[in-house]
């Protein structure tokens, strides 16, 4: 079995979720990082004995290293993305892939031209509730969908906007409680509903001071196949609920907060409902980041890390690459111009 030798690249809070999930995986190694700054990627390198660079291109130029995680600032991603697929080598890009189309759109060229695997982490995916309501949207036990909402009530405090000069600003976080920490959710309502061709839209900056972003936001979709859904997003709100989604049908509705499935109703009944409403209702969800961003685990990453590997090894595509990770930032980016011209917003943009 060959080993996946793994590079990081920007070493902040996110690394250690990266970090973590790589040592988790049999054939994964983490065996260098990158940082601008040396405090951030000693901690890593005192955790896994590792080596550390100031200069990614250098570590780029390791021939052990196969798979380059990218964890720096969202508005910084396509620099140090492009050059890894230049040097050969394939990409991981924590969410989002970027914040603008035109970024994303240079990192997904580059990677198509370099021939290598573009991964854009939306793990929410991943989770066995997940791709059990995914297959069953997909099944059409819902009959005709209806609605498909998704709310992320959270709360992030000033001292939170004030920890890193990059954060709550459009140059590098590229927006606020949609862009950064409602996309996940964005994305996975995409996923089981299906693509969005209009949006409306209010986005406000209500709770926080200092930054340039949104702290509120409510957007009304209209998606391609009729079906009608509502958007909530916001740090603002104490202290902070779990994520939640429901989708709707006019013969069922299932509700879906983090990983636990806490409605799960359909006209016609089947023997294995009683035995996934007992199997996912247990209430296994942590706090899930709603009040603090490091309250999630690691293994979602881990999963989709191993789906990369998995699609490298067998030639085969994997769940989230760079074009379905672009999905969830154009939706973002519909809302903002909905909301700031105060007109409906039609996709694609």
């Amino acid at each position: 079995m060959k080993t996946y030798g793994f590079g990081i690249i920007g070493c902040g809070m996110i690394s250690d979720f990266h970090s973590a999930a790589i040592a988790d995986i049999k054939n994964g190694k983490l065996v260098a990082v990158s940082s601008r700054k040396s405090e951030n990627s000693q901690r890593l390198v005192d955790r896994y004995s590792i080596q550390a660079y100031s200069d990614y291109n250098e570590m780029l130029s390791r021939e052990d290293i196969d798979i380059v995680c990218i964890c720096t600032p969202s508005g910084a991603h396509m620099e140090p993305a492009v050059a890894a697929a230049e040097a050969g080598k394939h990409v991981i890009i924590e969410k989002p892939l970027e914040i603008t189309l035109e970024r994303c759109d240079s990192i997904i060229e580059s990677c198509e031209k370099a021939n290598v695997r573009l991964c854009a982490i939306f793990n929410s995916r991943f989770s066995d509730a997940s791709q059990l309501v995914k297959e069953t949207v997909s099944s059409g036990r819902l009959g005709q969908l209806t609605l498909g909402d998704a709310y992320v009530k959270w709360y992030r405090s000033q001292d939170y906007y004030d920890s890193g000069d990059w954060r709550g600003t459009m140059e590098l976080d590229g927006g606020g409680a949609l862009m950064n920490q409602s996309i996940h959710a964005i994305d996975f309502l995409q996923y089981v509903m299906g693509p969005v061709e209009s949006i409306q839209a209010f986005t406000d900056t209500l709770a926080h001071e200092r930054i340039d972003v949104e702290d509120v936001a409510v957007a009304a979709l209209r998606f391609k196949n009729g079906a009608l859904g509502v958007i909530e997003g916001t740090t603002a709100v104490y202290p902070g609920s779990l994520k939640k989604f429901e989708f709707s049908g006019t013969k069922g509705t299932i509700v879906l907060e983090e990983e636990d499935i806490i409605t799960w109703e359909f006209e016609e009944t089947e023997p294995k409902d009683v035995e996934i409403k007992k199997q996912f209702s247990e209430k296994k969800s942590g706090g899930g980041g709603a009040s603090d961003p490091r309250a999630i685990n690691h293994d979602n990453h881990r999963r989709q890390m191993i789906n990369l590997i998995q699609s490298i090894e067998n030639n085969t595509p994997h769940l989230v690459d760079g074009r379905e990770g672009r999905k969830a930032v154009e939706i973002i980016l519909a809302i903002y111009q909905a909301s700031k011209a105060g007109k409906t917003v039609h996709l694609p943009l």
